[in-house]
Parts: C-alpha cells; structure tokens; sequence
C-alpha cells in the first residue's frame, strides 16, 4: 500500500525512496525551497521531471554559488527548457540563496533553523485519506511569515507545509501506507 498520489513511476519512486524521509543536509534544504517555490501553480510531477535539469541549472542547488548569479545566469536560466523558465521564479532563487546564506550565518546551519518550527522531531500525523491531509498548519504559517521577513520568496504558508511533507518535518503519509509505518517506527527511535 502506498498514498494514492504516487501514481506514476517518477512519483512511486519519489513517494518510496524520498518523501517524508527527515532532511538534516543544508544543500538538500535549499534544493527543497527552490524545487517547492518552481512549482507553484504547477503539478509537482512537472517539477520531479525537471528535477536533474534544475540541479544542472543552479549548480547542484549550491547557495554560495547561486547567490553569485547575475543578469548572464539570469538570461542563461530563461533560455533553459529544462526548468521553469519564469523570471519571478529564477530571480527568487537567487534571492532565496542569500537569504538562505543569511540564515545559515547566523543559526549555524539552515537545518538547525527550520526545524525549530516542530520542535525539533517529525510531528506524526494520523490521516486515513488524502482530503484529511491539510493544505497548510500553524507551523507553515509560522514558518511562512518567518521566512518571508527574512527575504525569502515563493514561501507561502501552503509550499512551506509542502516543504514540510517532503523532507519529513511531517509524516503526511496516510495511516495504511507502508512508508507511514516505516519512518514513524523511524521517527520514535
């Protein structure tokens, strides 16, 4: 059993091997915002087919490196078919990763800063279908309002709770999963 949006192979294995696994690595963080921001308005299975074209294109979601792109990256970026070539989008990126850099500076890490917001620990949710699942929570609202008066964009309060599903911060998989079980057996060690 698996949560019915894993529907295709991209999405299985996505949903198998990576969502809701907790996430402590400071470039996978900034992969997270800036995959999460590209696809508002947009199905995540669009993002998980650019995904190798975006690691490509931002240098392996590198921040110090993206935070040096300039109007040539910029102009590189809008030409790239492989990602989202929307300008708001890549120019948020940019800003992301110094906003990004800012918060590592001072909280040590970026993973020591966002996890704050659940108390340090995966909060185990206990839903039993898909319509149960919320589209945001006090926590993303929090972590939305805290970004955002950082300088981050594309952080609203429902891609922070999408943000939150994927790397963990929630176990969102529902009750009959077999991924529920094993990153809450996981999640209590």
């Amino acid at each position: 059993m698996r949560c019915g949006w894993a529907r295709n192979e991209l999405a299985i294995r996505y949903h198998d091997e990576e969502w809701g696994v907790p996430v402590h690595d400071d470039r996978r963080w900034f992969e997270f915002i800036t995959l999460e921001g590209a696809q508002a308005g947009l199905s995540w299975d669009t993002i998980l087919r650019k995904r190798e074209a975006y690691r490509s294109a931002f240098k392996d979601f590198d921040p110090v490196r993206v935070a040096k792109f300039g109007d040539r990256e910029v102009t590189r970026l809008l030409a790239d078919v492989g990602i989202v070539r929307n300008r708001l989008k890549i120019n948020s990126t940019i800003g992301n990763a110094k906003a990004f850099l800012a918060v590592q500076k001072e909280s040590g890490s970026f993973d020591d800063y966002i996890w704050r917001f659940v108390g340090g620990r995966p909060r185990i949710n206990k839903w039993r279908v898909l319509k149960q699942v919320p589209a945001r929570t006090d926590e993303s609202d929090a972590m939305s309002k805290d970004l955002i008066g950082r300088g981050f964009k594309f952080v609203g309060s429902t891609i922070c709770y999408a943000m939150m599903q994927a790397t963990g911060m929630v176990n969102d998989h529902l009750v009959d999963c077999e991924r529920y079980k094993v990153l809450t057996r996981a999640a209590e060690k």
